[in-house]
């Protein structure tokens, strides 16, 4: 490609090295590894033109071959058109379970610069950062290449919190796009998602880093110890319910049991209504509620209600039209943030149906955080 992008200006805060040090020590033992990416689309490898050149796939083949004596598994756990409080919820599921070794996370042009996704990013960082398993994590931080726009400042005052490396395309790939020195449709079609040259990009900032790191291997480093939440951090211990491990009280509404094949078959596990008046109402525990529900580019489509506790005054409308062209959308609407503890009740009904609707209204979860 021939770009200068100044990918050692990547590594943007140091971190504690420690697991990293141990997991690159113990690979070169011949140690069996775990590689988990986490994050949205981009992780995914979307606009990548096949799965092995997404950048995610490029940073553990950088493992593979520094590392020939290993053999390493590798999990892509990117979902398009998520933020960090789904993956909160998910993160149980689609990567611990597999008891990882590393877990990168990327989330900061999919998560909005506020409060609200600062708290959100550190309980996903908090569930990972103190699994068992004691992975190596580290921060990955992409930027919207139009606007300069992203989460990072309040990922990075996480990242820093908890000590944990973290790696920017802010310094790097960006000035490069705003000087004129890459044409920014060379690298991505939307200034969003990477193209196959993008992905490349983005993993020669991540190996970079991760080179750096291997030259200092042998230096000795203390283990870091996990601190205090740095916000009110109500999203540590969120959870999902969907038909396979939830009973609601179900009024028109059907469970989808067909079989749910990889991380982006995302609309599975949930549950289905068409007509006007079908309700379904779910009794959970938590301080946060949220709904999770599919919006479809496939005009018309139902459109819900969400009722908290009976409150109907406050009730928020859920709208299963998409006005985006680029595909259906995992949907989440926040319906309670910090309120009290206990057991509340949700209910989602159809309001608003069409005689050709062509898809039906889908519950996707009640997401919830305690």
């Amino acid at each position: 490609m021939g770009y200068d992008i100044q990918a050692d200006k990547g590594w943007v805060h140091r971190g504690n090295l420690y697991r990293l040090k141990q997991l690159m020590k113990r690979a070169a033992q011949g140690d069996r590894m775990t590689m988990a990416f986490l994050g949205g689309s981009i992780t995914q490898g979307s606009v990548s033109t096949q799965y092995t050149n997404c950048y995610a796939f490029l940073v553990f083949d950088w493992f593979v071959k520094r590392f020939p004596k290993t053999a390493f598994t590798y999990i892509n756990a990117g979902v398009g058109g998520t933020t960090s409080q789904f993956g909160a919820a998910r993160v149980e599921e689609d990567v611990l379970l597999y008891k990882p070794d590393f877990v990168s996370i990327e989330f900061s042009v999919n998560d909005e610069n506020t409060d609200f996704y600062q708290e959100t990013y550190e309980g996903l960082v908090r569930k990972v950062y103190g699994n068992i398993c004691e992975p190596a994590v580290i921060l990955i931080h992409n930027i919207c290449y139009d606007t300069g726009v992203s989460a990072e400042e309040k990922h990075r005052e996480i990242g820093a919190h908890y000590s944990l490396p973290s790696v920017s395309m802010k310094p790097t790939i960006y000035p490069q796009v705003v000087s004129g020195a890459i044409e920014n449709r060379q690298i991505t079609p939307d200034d969003l998602h990477p193209n196959t040259d993008g992905h490349a990009l983005l993993a020669e900032v991540i190996t970079d880093f991760l080179n750096k790191v291997y030259i200092q291997m042998q230096e000795e480093e203390q283990p870091a110890e996990m601190p205090k939440p740095l916000t009110a951090n109500a999203y540590e211990h969120a959870r999902r319910y969907q038909n396979h491990n939830s009973t609601p009280v179900c009024r028109g509404f059907r469970a989808d049991t067909s079989f749910k094949k990889y991380v982006n078959d995302i609309f599975r596990c949930g549950y289905m209504a068409s007509d006007k008046g079908a309700g379904i109402t779910f009794v959970v525990e938590g301080t946060e509620i949220a709904v999770q529900y599919r919006k479809s580019v496939r005009h018309p489509a139902p459109v819900a209600i969400a009722v908290l506790d009976g409150d109907e005054e406050h009730a928020v409308t859920l709208d299963a039209n998409f006005d985006e062209t680029w595909g259906d959308c995992l949907y989440i609407s926040t319906l309670a943030h910090h309120i009290a503890a206990g057991e509340h009740t949700v209910e989602i009904r159809l309001v608003e149906t069409h005689e050709d609707d062509v898809t039906p209204f889908y519950l996707v979860s009640v997401i919830t955080s305690a």
